[in-house]
């Protein structure tokens, strides 16, 4: 078993998609297989289950990872302990959702491992309504969200970038090649939605309910990357951040529809407690993901 797996392995369990797991090690997505694939058949277990290019961990993988964690950790320490006096060290627990998490941060991760070794990064991936109390609790040092600005009582916080939103459907759906479209037209379609207590979901429901729509048939998925597999093979409508399918519209795989979405007005956000003390690893994370986010 080498030390190189069990960082790929850590890196595939905080992102849940090969793609981005290589690019935070600034690999290519093979070698995230092969060594995936080495590490399984050493053990004699299955680590992870493969959907494509995303992953979902076994039991035996969830138990593997915190062992996997407590060596990093221990290598780590050991690494500490012989830095020189002045470079950055400590750990920083960070926060997202899923679609934050597969689209945003790992470049911020991976800039941030490669200017500060010495830090030890733990990501948690969590659903939206768990991130700001994960932040009150302390369980967290940073957190990022998708969501309307707005002020956060005891957090100090920034917006990162404002996010663009997409309604989207198949090419050969029946409301793709329409020029214009009205609220009757969606009647009898089915939405692929992001789970309840998604900001942005909740807007787009409510949005609909003003516009004289009940109610709407749904299905109800926690994985972006699941909502745009079933809207390219023509299940339903989904309303999806930009940056999730900006690959997909330029394929022509998706169509966004003519719906107007201008007045979804939300943006990437950085948050951390206000009493909270920040430490130089964390300040500099801070700084960095504000820098690198901004930037176009």
């Amino acid at each position: 078993m080498e030390l190189r797996q069990l960082k790929t392995f850590y890196t595939l369990a905080s992102t849940l998609n090969f793609a981005r797991a290589a690019e935070a090690q600034n690999y290519v997505p093979s070698t995230v297989t092969m060594q995936m694939k080495a590490l399984e058949e050493e053990l004699g277990v299955k680590l992870v289950d493969r959907l494509g290019k995303n992953v979902t961990l076994t039991d035996t993988g969830k138990t593997f990872l915190r062992y996997a964690d407590n060596i990093l950790c221990m290598v780590e320490e050991a690494q500490h302990a012989l830095k020189q006096p002045g470079e950055l060290t400590g750990t920083i627990v960070i926060s997202a959702d899923e679609t934050l998490c597969t689209y945003r941060l790992p470049a911020v991760l991976q800039k941030f491992r490669q200017l500060h070794p010495g830090v030890r990064l733990i990501f948690l991936p969590l659903v939206s309504p768990s991130l700001k109390q994960s932040l009150r609790d302390g369980d967290v040092d940073v957190i990022f969200m998708l969501d309307e600005m707005k002020g956060e009582s005891g957090f100090c916080g920034e917006k990162i970038r404002e996010e663009r939103f997409c309604l989207l459907a198949a090419p050969d759906h029946p409301l793709a090649s329409r020029p214009a479209l009205a609220i009757e037209d969606f009647h009898g379609e089915t939405f692929l939605l992001t789970e309840q207590g998604c900001s942005y979901r909740s807007f787009f429901e409510r949005s609909l309910s003003q516009k004289g729509m009940a109610g709407i048939t749904e299905l109800e998925f926690h994985s972006a990357e699941a909502i745009k597999q079933c809207a390219k093979l023509g299940m339903g409508i989904a309303i999806l951040p930009e940056m999730a399918v900006s690959e997909e519209l330029k394929r022509g795989e998706l169509i966004s529809l003519p719906w107007d979405l201008s007045a979804v007005s939300f943006a990437t956000q950085m948050f951390w407690h206000e009493e909270k003390w920040l430490s130089p690893a964390i300040e500099a994370f801070i700084h960095l993901a504000r820098d690198l986010e901004s930037s176009p």
